[in-house]
């Protein structure tokens, strides 16, 4: 919560601040250009916000999002936090002892979303051979809605890491995508359940964020009447990413446990996820490079 609601707080401060210096310097024209610039000021600060938490996006994921999947997959397997130590530093240092450094964390999340498409696409080609009148219309519904209902998909297959205590994170996630593959049908109806739950309570909250999204934009100089949205957007999904996807990935990974409970690896899963996804061919490549590194000693050799 204090990571995405300060994440939240730094865009309405920067844009108010570009509206501020932008309301200043067009201080030395007409009326409407002084209007003018103090929006322009304030879409400056917001894409300029926009930018650096992009290319900070990795550490996020591996500062927050793998450590809060950790402690979740602990609570889940009934395991305690060894006494004397919090929540946070106990799930730090789970995630370096499986992932070593953010950027292989980020590397393995990027090959994971990769060959839950192919899964997905997979599927999809399935239903195309079906000769039902309008299919074609309703599958391009429901892969607009499936790429969405995917995207709670590839950090729960980083729980499997947390839950076998993998020392080859390249190959636990290789196996949870498998597992995936096998059960793909029954996970992905729950993410489309889960998924639908999650942008109902979140379109509650924007509507809510309104009225405090208008107060701040009534606050600012110049003409931002479309700010108030905007700023709902981002409370809206600050609150989202904070309070209502780790609950839809708690769900998810429940799902996933069930479902998977005592199977193994099929073959012919295997086989046809390396023929459709390069991305998996990459991570069966990185996992065998790493195992012949020797493991967590040479984490940071074998992702290069």
């Amino acid at each position: 919560m204090a990571v995405y609601f300060c994440i939240a707080a730094a865009y309405v401060i920067a844009t108010g601040t570009g509206a501020g210096i932008g309301y200043g310097i067009g201080g030395f024209w007409d009326n409407e250009t002084h209007l003018s610039a103090a929006f322009y000021g304030g879409a400056a600060g917001l894409g300029l916000t926009g930018a650096v938490l992009y290319f900070f996006r990795e550490y996020i994921l591996y500062i927050v999002k793998a450590g809060h999947i950790a402690v979740m997959v602990e609570l889940l397997q009934d395991r305690t936090i060894p006494d004397g130590k919090g929540q946070i530093a106990y799930t730090r240092q789970m995630v370096t002892e499986r992932f070593g450094s953010a950027n292989i964390l980020f590397g393995i999340d990027q090959l994971v979303k990769g060959v839950i498409t192919a899964v997905t696409g997979l599927l999809e080609g399935l239903f195309s051979f079906l000769p039902i009148p309008g299919l074609d219309r309703l599958m391009a519904i429901a892969r607009a809605y499936l790429k969405v209902a995917v995207g709670l998909l590839d950090e729960v297959m980083l729980a499997p890491c947390f839950q076998t205590r993998a020392e080859n994170p390249y190959d636990a996630s290789r196996t949870a995508l498998v597992l995936y593959a096998q059960n793909a049908k029954p996970l992905l109806y729950s993410a489309a359940w889960v998924t639908a739950w999650g942008w109902v309570l979140s379109i509650i909250v924007f509507v809510v964020m309104l009225v405090p999204a208008g107060a701040v934009v009534y606050l600012m100089p110049g003409q931002m009447s479309s700010g108030a949205f905007v700023f709902a957007i981002l409370f809206a999904w600050a609150t989202k990413v904070a309070l209502i996807e780790p609950f839809a990935i708690a769900c998810m990974m429940q799902a996933y446990f069930k479902v998977t409970e005592g199977q193994i690896r099929n073959p012919e899963w295997e086989a046809k996820l390396d023929r459709v996804s390069g991305k998996f061919k990459t991570l069966s490549s990185k996992a065998a490079q790493f195992a012949g590194f020797g493991g967590g000693k040479s984490m940071k050799e074998a992702a290069v």
